[in-house]
């Protein structure tokens, strides 16, 4: 916290581990408006998720430092609070110069939010709209910004609700109203946008006037030149900057090795089936019982329940089983956490890993809630593919993958017959363990697979 002439200067706080900036979505408050203690001010996006962060000083805001889809860094001036004793107006009747700039734009209609930040500090890295300085002697009023898009006559609006989804459009110069949203009620999604980007990659391709080829090619090892016409550009930031480095950083450190087998599953999916007929009110997924496998597997392989401190050269190996889940959102690919999840019965852990997932999906997961996993468990059979090699997600030491369920056929009992077959493959870092430890927790996740009533003698 900071004190400027006695208003107090709420600092954008630490949103989670490793965060050092979060962009602003969209404020929840304006210049003039009073505010209470923890009452939420502002949406923003860190690399992990999207957050309300509330504010803990009451009184009325004089000053939002930042407009929507700026990046503020961790630490930085995010909004000004004055006692309602000092935000009062001067004796006199008169009104301060700031609150009368902020009600002549207010009656102009003109829609510019006032940022109370003085042309005096320089640009940000990124802005959305125009920005108003709250300065002491009145502003005249800009004129009115442009619609960022243009609604044909007679046509319903384009529902469009996140500015990130409006950036995006503009740096394709997609006209966002001639998109069909997918979002409840027809929103315009961030997925939507990228989809018409793609759609209209091959037509700005084609429409670049051929070229003669160099006479002398660069060399393959020179870097890339500047973009050219008809290139798709898409900044690596946000989020998948955050996925980037991860990924980068757990190819260079980890030394993994991944091993697989092919499984009968059609056990499991019938016991699957008897389970829901039981309780139809509480059903259990097939990746609840997957992770109840896994479970067992790392109480009799705990050695795959670890990471590495490569400072302090040794291995942890974790007393709970915080258990990852790959997610596949509109934001790109998550790994929220289910926390002590060896505490929890087959139906708690199916209810928990159900809402787990969706609040992931709708990017309502807190950052802590996608930290601090010490074993994943990733389901790429939803994309329709057999097998993978995964990337482990650093500092963890493990992570089962699974591969679709379908008909093939199999040997049962010496009789060639058709069963429901999956694969599984185990990603783990050869530091931890060697491929003893590593077989033995594939073969016995198989196994439980294959014949579910081990899990009895295992739990």
């Amino acid at each position: 916290m900071t004190t400027v002439d006695g208003a107090q200067v709420f600092l954008l706080p630490d949103l989670g581990e490793g965060l050092t900036e979060a962009e602003i979505v969209e404020w929840r408050v304006a210049v003039g408006d009073t505010v209470s203690v923890d009452q939420t001010v502002v949406e923003v996006e860190t690399a992990k998720a999207v957050v309300d962060v509330p504010c803990p000083y009451a009184g009325r805001v004089v000053a939002l430092h930042g407009a929507a889809g700026e990046v503020r860094p961790v630490g930085q001036p995010l909004i000004t609070i004055a006692p309602l004793d000092a935000a009062a107006a001067p004796a006199g009747g008169g009104e301060p110069a700031g609150h009368a700039t902020y009600r002549e734009e207010e009656r102009a209609g003109s829609g510019n939010v006032l940022i109370g930040y003085g042309t005096g500090h320089g640009g940000s890295r990124r802005r959305r709209r125009p920005r108003l300085a709250v300065a002491p002697q009145p502003v005249a009023a800009p004129p009115a910004p442009a619609p960022a898009t243009a609604t044909p006559p007679g046509a319903p609006a384009t529902l469009v609700i996140s500015p990130i989804v409006r950036r995006l459009a503009r740096e394709h110069g997609l006209d966002l109203a001639t998109l069909r949203g997918t979002g409840p009620g027809g929103v315009v999604r961030r997925a939507d946008v990228e989809a018409a980007v793609a759609a209209a990659a091959p037509a700005r391709l084609a429409a670049v006037p051929d070229r003669p080829e160099p006479a002398d090619p660069p060399p393959a090892h020179v870097g890339l030149g500047p973009a050219e016409a008809g290139d798709v550009v898409v900044p690596l930031t946000g989020i998948r900057k955050a996925i980037a480095d991860k990924l980068s950083r757990s190819r260079r450190e980890i030394p993994e090795v991944t091993i697989w087998v092919d499984v009968d599953a059609t056990a499991l999916l019938e016991t699957r089936a008897a389970i829901n007929a039981a309780t139809p009110d509480a059903p259990v997924s097939i990746l609840a019982l997957l992770a109840r496998i896994c479970l067992s597997g790392l109480r009799r392989y705990p050695q795959l329940n670890a990471r590495v401190d490569t400072e302090g050269q040794r291995i942890v190996q974790s007393a709970g089983v915080h258990l990852g889940i790959a997610a596949q959102t509109d934001r790109g690919l998550v790994v929220p956490v289910v926390r002590d999840a060896q505490r929890l019965t087959t139906a708690e852990l199916a209810a928990e890993l159900t809402a787990t997932t969706a609040a992931a999906r709708a990017g309502t997961l807190p950052p802590a809630r996608l930290t601090g996993g010490t074993f994943t468990l990733n389901n790429y059979g939803v994309f329709g593919v057999d097998g993978s090699t995964p990337i482990i997600n650093h500092p963890e030491a493990a992570l089962l993958g699974v591969g679709r369920i379908v008909d093939k056929p199999w040997v049962v009992d010496g009789q060639l017959a058709v069963r429901k077959v999956t694969q599984l493959s185990l990603t783990f870092d050869h530091r931890v363990c060697d491929g003893g430890v590593a077989g033995g927790f594939l073969r016995h996740v198989a196994d439980c697979v294959e014949r579910p009533a081990l899990l009895i003698a295992t739990v």
